[in-house]
């Protein structure tokens, strides 16, 4: 047997943007765990904890926690290896998504900028595509307007949503129609997941005397987690399905072409290749 027939050519092996350090992992795990008890502190806290008395205020502290931590990661990343080419690579796919977000803006949760999320993690791996997620979300509410208390926790999800397509199975082998289907099912799934802890980040504003769907700081967690269920059935629901159905479409539609795309030019930029200068000529 030829040692071509038993070896992968290098060129079929997926290159990443980004080789995740030990720092790295343990900067993600962090911000995850500190991002988990920022969206889910509703359900974690008891009824007679300080933090719950304050529920108007908790969202603010952790969205000032967020903003710093996400920084650390970016930091963290870069410092794993997030060289020139990766950082155009980078500047170029969060503008493309900035500039996307806006097109659905206001309509039925159409936003397609979703879909280039998950061919970009897939493709370009998990720590480039948390970085990817957490600036595009940046640019666009800078770009939009959207600047408020709810951007950290934007930021934090679109990378989570991002750096899941990168965690896919597969991203040396798995090519063609299956793994279409695969990014598109988890698409449809991320985008309800978005909207599910987004509505955690904004739903303890409300006010339990304007709504019997809002967050009862006195109430146990089952009540508030049925609270909290219908909050999304009546409030985003359409929204999560649009995003969830307009993902797939273009990921099934559109998705050969951008992953050739994205694929072709992470061959050319070399990302993992070092940057050698030759001696001169005698």
């Amino acid at each position: 047997m030829s040692l071509q027939a038993t070896t992968r050519p290098a060129a079929q092996r997926q290159a990443r943007a980004v080789r995740l350090g030990p720092r790295s992992v343990a900067a993600l795990a962090l911000v995850s765990a500190v991002g988990v008890a920022g969206f889910g502190w509703p359900f974690l806290a008891p009824p007679t904890s300080r933090l719950s008395a304050h529920a108007q205020d908790a969202p603010w502290l952790f969205a000032g926690v967020l903003v710093l931590l996400v920084a650390v990661v970016a930091a963290a990343i870069s410092e794993s290896g997030l060289g020139p080419k990766a950082v155009a690579m980078l500047g170029v796919l969060a503008a493309t998504g900035a500039a996307l977000r806006p097109i659905g803006a206001g309509t039925a949760g159409i936003e397609p900028m979703f879909f280039l999320m998950v061919l970009s993690g897939r493709v370009l791996g998990p720590g480039f595509g948390f970085v990817l997620g957490s600036v595009t979300m940046f640019a666009s509410a800078l770009l939009t307007g959207g600047v408020g208390p709810w951007l950290p926790f934007q930021m934090l999800a679109m990378g989570w949503f991002a750096m899941g397509a990168g965690l896919l199975p597969g991203p040396d082998r798995l090519r063609g129609r299956a793994e279409r289907a695969m990014l598109a099912g988890y698409g449809f799934l991320a985008a309800f997941a978005y909207g599910t802890v987004m509505n955690m980040a904004g739903w303890p504003f409300m006010s339990a005397l304007a709504s019997n769907v809002a967050f009862d700081p006195h109430a146990p967690v089952a009540a508030n987690l049925a609270r909290f269920v219908a909050y999304c059935l009546a409030t985003s629901l359409g929204w999560d399905l649009g995003r969830a159905v307009v993902t797939v479409a273009l990921t099934l539609t559109l998705g050969p072409a951008v992953l050739r795309a994205l694929r072709r030019a992470t061959r050319r930029a070399a990302f993992e290749t070092p940057v050698t200068f030759g001696a001169a000529e005698k």
